[in-house]
């Protein structure tokens, strides 16, 4: 059904179709609102969060409305996935239903014991996030971690799975902020040189918290949001579901519940059809989350391409195709970034990690 599904929603958004017969292809799930840091760039720190967890129920319901289309489940969002109790569970449930995942983690609880689950775990793809390469930076825009203790959470989980060959895909990341700009050539260097880091990327942060003027012009939407036909979807831990991460950031209002109303419901739902009419007219600009989203608005081509692809293969070749943009090896119009940006330079860089 993946092939075929991709295929009717590749059609539907060429054709401009509000009303969907394909579902998403992926998903960001947020299992848990926890987190035990303070990050000054993340939303949570402008948005409350309770303590909470997703309820299993929602969770399998979720599963199992979604797939067999589903294709891909990014198990992060406000919270800190390791605080999650059920974690583990949540992988081996979505490899059971051929739903391949992502988890990003900050490091605070990747301790050995750990590390080995997760390399003997269904996970596919891991993001380390480490926004800094000196102690100064790190631990201002981490707060609540100590360097020291993070980087050797992430070097002995790299080297572990190079000793291990395990099949999971490891980057490291770093988001390019306003005080450790300075630090991302050391911050190359040194992942790089760590055996099993698959890929190395700095990227700019795609929340509006450090740079409240961020958004699109309205002249930037001339092509639909792939975000709308494709997905992924945002599921809050408490079942609410948004059009996509942004709308939820920005303040948006969810489009509707899981298991209040079928997931089919929700992704045809009104708001989401109407949001799709504007997108199509070229008018996305008067949707408020759209015109102040943080994030790169990608080239009908490039949309088409994350729809042939399987979606654990398009987590693997975005970084590439970002790399082959942003250092003008593939022409500038196939991603729009925002505007107001506090500094100009490249958006992301990526390194190959030796293995």
């Amino acid at each position: 059904m993946g092939a075929w599904n991709r295929a009717t929603l590749l059609w539907e958004y060429l054709r401009g179709r509000t009303q969907l017969h394909g579902r998403p292809v992926e998903y960001i799930v947020e299992t848990t609102a926890k987190c035990n840091l303070y990050c000054p760039m993340c939303p949570r720190e402008t948005i409350p969060q309770p303590k909470e967890d997703m309820a299993q129920e929602i969770f399998e319901r979720l599963v199992a409305e979604s797939a067999p289309a589903a294709e891909h489940m990014m198990l992060i969002g406000l919270g800190e996935p390791f605080l999650d109790p059920r974690i583990f569970d949540r992988i081996e449930y979505c490899a059971r239903h051929n739903i391949s995942t992502l988890l990003s983690t900050n490091g605070t609880f990747l301790d050995e014991a750990t590390a080995e689950r997760l390399l003997r775990s269904s996970l596919e793809h891991i993001t380390l996030s480490f926004d800094g390469a000196t102690k100064e930076t790190f631990e201002y825009y981490r707060k609540g971690a100590r360097f020291e203790k993070v980087r050797d959470n992430f070097v002995r989980f790299a080297r572990l799975k190079h000793e291990r060959r395990a099949p999971i895909h490891v980057v490291v990341q770093m988001v390019r902020m306003e005080r450790n700009a300075h630090e991302v050539e050391e911050f190359i260097r040194f992942w790089s040189a760590v055996p099993g880091v698959d890929q190395v990327r700095v990227k700019e942060d795609e929340t509006n918290l450090l740079r409240p003027g961020a958004g699109h012009d309205p002249s930037d939407w001339k092509h639909p949001c792939h975000y709308l036909w494709r997905g992924p979807l945002y599921i809050k831990h408490n079942g609410d579901v948004y059009p996509c991460c942004q709308s939820y950031m920005l303040g948006g209002t969810p489009v509707g519940r899981i298991g209040e109303q079928p997931l089919a419901e929700i992704w045809n739902s009104p708001e989401l059809q109407r949001m799709r009419r504007l997108h199509v007219a070229g008018r996305a600009g008067e949707i408020d989350v759209c015109s102040r989203c943080c994030t790169t608005i990608p080239h009908p081509l490039l949309v088409a391409g994350s729809l042939v692809f399987h979606g654990r293969t398009v987590r693997r070749l975005l970084p590439w195709v970002e790399r082959l943009a942003y250092f003008s090896r593939l022409p500038a119009k196939l991603l729009k970034p925002p505007r107001a940006r506090a500094r100009a330079g490249n958006l992301v860089q990526i390194g190959d990690a030796q293995r």
